[in-house]
């Protein structure tokens, strides 16, 4: 696919200094700059590979001031990470802008399927499932009854919707993700176990992007609900009953125990652990392997386990850096003490 720099600068609504008329075949980082590349330069840091690079157009700020003669086509706007990120997202939406229903391709007679929908070889969709327009189901993807696709949302291989539940408008769902399991839920009964049977639902709300392998049990009753614009990372488990809240994001191996309530604005980083039956306020930061054991209010920084504040944790990681020494010098006071007596 090739571009001219006239053309992406329209898109970007960009200045342009250089040839307008250089063509743009692939894009790459500024220090490994090809012939036909297009990059950017966002962070300080990189600023003097733009002095010798050799990609054709570069995206820079436009109070962007060279100090040294650049051979590469300028693409100016007001944020040229931001700007980068759009373009990279049109030039995706083209290359997966796919459409039609496979013959190879499962679609109960009572199922809704809306228009311009992608529905791949081996896809299954129950009855009474709904499909939105412009949905993209990729290979092996399974919708459960009554389930539902909103309108140009995503699911990739091997995606499995169980019955019942729910993805907004605009989702990206990631190859093996499985929505709408069982919650664990168990009733000790005579030194064995009874299953306590899980008949709410999971909801997914608009724009949200969930990671590879990520599993999100049905509620026991109601729903597991992920809010709008929630990003969650490969590798994460999500509880029955949880609540994950407007805008927070969680990064890989996160587990949050069933019918924890997170607030809106929260970045919990890799492999945190979540107590279940808790509430974490809105814009907290927690860091990775940090451990949650009970209720947060708003706007925290923590880590640790258990979680403290980040200022406290810092504080003991510098006390427990020096406990060797200090137990050095401990048992030299005792066995002078030994002496002495």
């Amino acid at each position: 696919m090739e571009f001219k720099v006239s053309q992406i600068a329209q898109i970007l609504n960009a200045d342009i200094e250089g040839s307008a008329d250089a063509v743009i075949t692939t894009v790459c980082k500024i220090e490994e700059g090809i012939e036909g590349g297009l990059s950017f330069l966002a962070n300080p840091k990189y600023t003097h590979y733009i002095y010798e690079t050799k990609a054709t157009a570069v995206i820079v700020n436009k109070d962007f001031t060279p100090e040294a003669p650049i051979s590469a086509t300028l693409i100016r706007v007001d944020n040229a990470y931001v700007a980068f990120a759009k373009l990279l997202d049109f030039y995706n939406q083209l290359k997966t802008n796919k459409k039609g229903i496979s013959e190879h391709a499962y679609i109960a007679p009572t199922a809704q399927v809306g228009k311009d929908v992608y529905i791949a070889e081996f896809v299954s969709v129950g009855d009474h499932a709904v499909i939105g327009d412009g949905a993209r189901l990729y290979p092996h993807v399974c919708i459960g009854d009554n389930a539902k696709v909103g309108n140009n949302s995503t699911l990739h291989s091997g995606v499995k919707l169980y019955a019942e539940c729910v993805v907004g408008n605009d989702c990206i769902i990631h190859a093996g993700t499985v929505i709408g399991a069982d919650g664990f839920g168990f009733a000790s009964q005579n030194d064995t176990y009874l299953k306590v049977p899980q008949i709410g639902n999971v909801v997914i709300e608009d724009n949200v992007e969930i990671g590879a392998n990520t599993c999100i049990d049905r509620a026991t009753m109601g729903s597991t609900r992920i809010h709008k614009n929630v990003k969650l990372d490969n590798l994460i488990q999500v509880a029955h009953n949880v609540e994950i809240g407007e805008s927070s994001a969680a990064a890989a191996q996160v587990g949050i125990a069933g019918s924890a309530k997170i607030g809106k604005h929260c970045v919990i980083g890799g492999q945190v652990g979540i107590n279940g039956h808790i509430t974490i306020g809105d814009h907290v930061m927690v860091g990775a392997q940090s451990a949650i054991a009970n209720t947060v209010p708003n706007n925290q920084i923590l880590l640790g386990t258990p979680a403290i504040p980040y200022r406290e944790e810092q504080k003991l990681l510098v006390y427990r850096k020096k406990l060797p020494e200090v137990f050095q010098r401990l048992k030299e006071i005792e066995k002078r003490l030994k002496k002495e007596e």
